[in-house]
């Protein structure tokens, strides 16, 4: 087979940070791309004339050339090129403090480094890299990227998710396995190098709760319950996944009314594929009992995307269970988006219409659904009915908020 090659959209954004003295930081999960993305600047890089030293700290004679003190390590780094790539970059001890003194001695080398192992890569930016570096999250691929590959139908984007690593396994079999290799090895290495080897068992027993009530409201009373582990600990182990990039926590919104309510959460796995593997079910989403969940799922990737410094994904539901899917909040405006999987008119849901009641002020709301696509007024609101396939639309409908 011939390898497929799929330029990611933050290639160019990345790249053009090369001129940039800040320290490049790529974060995500496993597997979801970073290490290739690497690979693809140091091939532009030496294409454009520069010197390129590429450093994956998973291989031991890498990690060995940047070993030793300080200062023959940042004497390594310096003289390796003019664009340094370092891989996994939290095995490289004192990697914050060895980047500020790069940085800070106005050396005209560039770094770009990755990472999916947060809780130690945090504890590296905070110390002392504040001010000195630009993050950027990888995800697995969004649709529209996911358009260019040979699996390009949105049922299969349902069925196996975003993994880029999918796009060269050609039979079930084979992406199922590497499915199966992602969750495993995130349990594997991530996962017990941070909880106790006993426990290894009810994380597991939480991650399936987690797939299975993707969306609901989460309770950690009662998956503490189900799963045998005190509250605290679950609290624990969401935190742990959220912050390994595995899970997307979503607060509620609310304008302090009466009737909302105010610290609620849910939580998404960060791919379908991936939520599929726990669950074990890859049926199309039409034979599926959680179709409803999957296009939520579906939506909310799609949001993430959107998430700049004035933009947050919030949920809406009062104390009588009336609820919108996804508000997502610019510049302090709020944009209510329903996701509906069957929908044979455009009459505008009940949430939707009590979520523009109780906030007069919204300007543009949206119904995302399978087969509708309309434009209609509910008193001063614009309601879009778009498609799933047409979902890149809202981007340039946002627009009326600015």
């Amino acid at each position: 087979m011939v390898p497929v090659k799929i330029k990611r959209n933050i290639f160019n954004k990345l790249y053009k940070e090369i001129q940039a003295p800040e320290i490049s930081i790529l974060l995500g999960a496993r597997q979801v791309g970073k290490t290739t993305l690497l690979k693809q600047i140091k091939t532009r890089a030496h294409r454009d004339g520069y010197k390129v030293c590429y450093f994956d700290l998973e291989s031991s004679a890498d990690l060995a050339r940047l070993s030793g003190n300080d200062q023959d390590i940042v004497k390594t780094i310096t003289s390796s090129g003019d664009v340094i790539l370092i891989d996994e970059f939290h095995y490289l001890k004192n990697a914050s403090k060895l980047f500020k003194e790069i940085y800070d001695a106005n050396n005209k080398v560039k770094i770009y480094a990755s990472g999916s192992s947060s809780l130690e890569i945090h504890r590296h930016l905070k110390e002392s890299l504040a001010g000195r570096y630009r993050k950027t999250m990888i995800f697995p691929f969004s649709y529209e990227e996911n358009k260019r590959t040979p699996h390009k139908m949105l049922n299969e984007y349902l069925k196996w998710g975003g993994m880029p690593g999918l796009v060269h396994r050609e039979t079930d079999a084979e992406k199922m396995a590497l499915l199966e290799n992602i969750v495993n090895t995130y349990i594997s290495k991530d996962i017990k190098a941070l909880i106790k080897e006993e426990n290894i068992r009810a994380f597991n027993s939480m991650l399936y709760y987690l797939a299975q009530n993707q969306g609901s409201l989460t309770v950690y009373a009662n998956i503490a319950r189900d799963v045998g582990l005190a509250e605290s600990t679950i609290a624990r182990y969401f935190e742990i996944m959220s912050q390994t990039y595995v899970c997307y926590i979503i607060s509620s919104y609310s304008n302090n009314l009466a009737n909302e309510l105010k610290k609620s959460k849910k939580n998404y796995l960060f791919d379908i594929g991936i939520r599929n593997t726990l669950l074990k079910d890859f049926r199309c989403a039409n034979k599926r009992p959680d179709k409803g969940s999957l296009y939520e799922t579906f939506v909310l990737l799609y949001l993430i995307l959107l998430i700049t410094p004035h933009r947050e994904i919030k949920f809406w539901r009062t104390k009588k269970d009336v609820e919108v899917d996804f508000i997502l909040v610019q510049n302090r405006q709020p944009v209510p988006i329903e996701v509906k999987s069957n929908l044979n008119s455009t009459r505008i849901p009940a949430g939707l219409k009590s979520f523009i009641r109780a906030y007069p002020d919204t300007k543009i709301g949206f119904v995302i659904n399978e087969t509708q696509e309309d434009k209609i007024q509910f008193l001063d609101t614009e309601i879009y009915f778009l498609p799933f396939e047409k979902i890149d639309k809202i981007e340039g409908l946002l627009e009326i908020l600015d």
